[in-house]
């Protein structure tokens, strides 16, 4: 039997109660598709709401806890724990009237995320993972793909967006990664869903640059502990710092650090 710890319940709650607030909001986004204003402030409006629920429910539960998100930036307070928060993740999805996009929250202790969670709540589907004790979708024990061979394999990827410094560089590793496997590369507008994917064996690997901390924190754990591996394109453990992520199984990681490292 899964055994749930208090973090991750508190996870749960806030994650439950902000959801509701989303489903109402994205269902008035065709609605306001046709409008002169059209739906962009309301869509930051939305995200703003959902953080500040979020945040309100981790204080209440967790009050000498941090907090670092993406709309407000960060809360400091004395505890070596830290709340790693994006309220949707997907927000271009999200203003279209495209219905995938997550909430996402990573708990860090001492630098290391510890528990993290993924919720999709228009699919209602939750992926949840703590440290040591597995990665499962609503409560659904759940395992990276085992798919050996790289050209067999179905890879996500993100970016470059408008303002991107590396625009060159990522439709390059496009075209190199592309070269290297029989289906099209997946783009789908949401790198925490996208890591989630890979978590749940839907997908076989996923890599992209410039992310946030805050698209990745609660992905890290979720495929660490669904038996995949992260690394960053040269192979280190520096995904944070150098803004480039791979996440795959043990089968293909090698074979995609050779196609994207410089």
């Amino acid at each position: 039997m899964k055994i749930v710890s208090a973090n991750m319940n508190v996870l749960v709650k806030a994650v439950r109660k902000s959801a509701k607030i989303i489903i109402r909001d994205f269902g008035e986004i065709e609605k306001l598709q046709v409008s002169l204003k059209g739906p962009g402030d309301f869509v930051t409006a939305s995200d703003k709401k959902v953080e500040k629920i979020l945040i309100d429910e981790l204080q209440k539960a967790r009050p000498d806890y941090s907090i670092l998100s993406e709309e407000i930036g960060e809360i400091k307070k004395d505890s070596s724990f830290r709340w790693i928060i994006d309220p949707i993740d997907g927000t271009a999805n999200f203003l279209h009237g495209i219905p995938h996009f997550a909430i996402s929250i990573g708990l860090e202790h001492k630098n290391e995320i510890i528990c993290g969670i993924i919720y999709d709540p228009i699919k209602d589907e939750m992926f949840t993972a703590e440290k040591g004790s597995g990665a499962y979708l609503n409560n659904q024990r759940i395992r990276v793909s085992s798919r050996s061979k790289l050209k067999d394999c179905m890879i996500f990827s993100g970016g470059p967006s408008f303002n991107s410094k590396h625009k060159d560089i990522i439709f390059k590793e496009y075209h190199d990664m592309s070269s290297k496997i029989d289906v099209p590369i997946r783009k789908l507008g949401s790198g925490s869903l996208d890591m989630a994917y890979v978590a749940a064996g839907r997908c076989d690997g996923f890599y992209s640059r410039e992310l946030n901390y805050w698209d990745i924190a609660a992905g890290i754990i979720l495929v660490k502990e669904a038996g995949g591996f992260i690394k960053d394109f040269n192979g280190s453990d520096k995904f944070v710092e150098n803004e480039t992520l791979l996440a795959a199984n043990s089968n293909i990681i090698d074979e995609m650090i050779e196609v994207l490292k410089k």
